[in-house]
């Protein structure tokens, strides 16, 4: 109960400050976009600063559920982020949620919920080693990398897209490299974290992700990246869990068709979700498009930022 708990709480306060973050990002530069000039620009405005601090509390909140719950439990539940974002959207906008928003809701519940019941995620499994541990970073880090190489060459609303899938590819390591940076500093005291590479692969990836998810916000309506960053985290989370934290899940046919059915309907749920008319949209149009980067003809390849 203290895990779920958390992990709701974790969602809250994700899903509101992802809200005001991209509303607060829509005003910022288009000249700093993939740079982290974009979160010195940011940090002047108070609505992204509250958006990062509901940020920074669902972060904590996640973090103490990963302490005392296996990162294949945690990412459903911090999934339903996008039912907090959805509801001050609804909110701010006075869109009605209607069959196409319920039928998400009820899509994104069921399938946490289906994913947990078959699963059964729980710990004890024996830690893979340092060459299964690093080939699962690679992989993962290798992914987000080739994302945003790839993004650069799309236009705006997919190129959205494409960074917040990186950027929830990183979120999702980030969450399992926090799990053990927990279990250290339970063992073997706080001060053990210095002489540990995990906590700084924790900043080095939040810092990345949050200008890569910044940038996104930036430059297309909430509802081209919110669902794929949304998507992605969890993914990428029990990827990491099962592939070097020792997490299990059940394995019997049964159980595999209803997990892989969990996941199916997480992701069409938070893809309703997200493209709602209740999420804010920047008035049905990109930013580079009103600036005449984007649009419907061919947009020249950009190269320089």
């Amino acid at each position: 109960m203290a895990v779920f708990l958390l992990g709701v709480g974790a969602a809250c306060c994700l899903g509101l400050g992802f809200v005001l973050q991209q509303l607060a990002a829509q005003r910022a530069p288009l000249s700093d976009f993939l740079s982290f000039r974009l979160l010195l620009d940011l940090m002047r405005m108070p609505q992204w600063l509250l958006g990062v601090f509901l940020m920074i509390c669902g972060m904590l909140l996640s973090a103490l559920a990963l302490t005392k719950g296996e990162v294949s439990l945690v990412e459903p539940l911090t999934a339903t982020n996008l039912l907090f974002a959805m509801a001050l959207s609804r909110r701010l906008t006075g869109q009605r949620l209607g069959w196409h928003g319920w039928s998400g809701v009820a899509l994104l519940a069921l399938g946490v919920t289906a994913f947990i019941v078959a699963g059964r995620p729980s710990g004890g499994g024996p830690p893979a080693g340092a060459l299964r541990h690093w080939l699962v970073v690679g992989v993962v880090v290798g992914l987000a990398l080739l994302l945003v190489a790839c993004a650069r060459r799309l236009r705006p609303s997919p190129e959205a897209t494409v960074l917040a899938l990186a950027a929830g590819l990183l979120y999702g390591l980030q969450d399992a490299l926090t799990r053990i940076s927990g279990q250290v500093a339970e063992v073997e005291g706080v001060g053990a974290l210095f002489t540990q590479w995990q906590p700084y692969a924790v900043v080095v990836m939040g810092l990345t992700g949050l200008m890569l998810v910044q940038s996104a916000f930036e430059t297309a309506p909430l509802r081209m990246s919110l669902p794929a960053l949304t998507a992605a985290q969890p993914l990428a989370g029990i990827a990491c869990g099962v592939g070097f934290l020792g997490d299990r899940v059940r394995v019997t046919p049964g159980a595999l068709a209803w997990e892989a059915a969990g996941l199916a309907a997480i992701a069409a749920g938070v893809v309703l979700l997200g493209r709602h008319p209740a999420m804010p949209c920047a008035h049905g149009t990109s930013r580079k498009d009103a600036a005449g980067l984007g649009g419907s003809g061919e947009e020249p390849v950009r190269t320089v930022r």
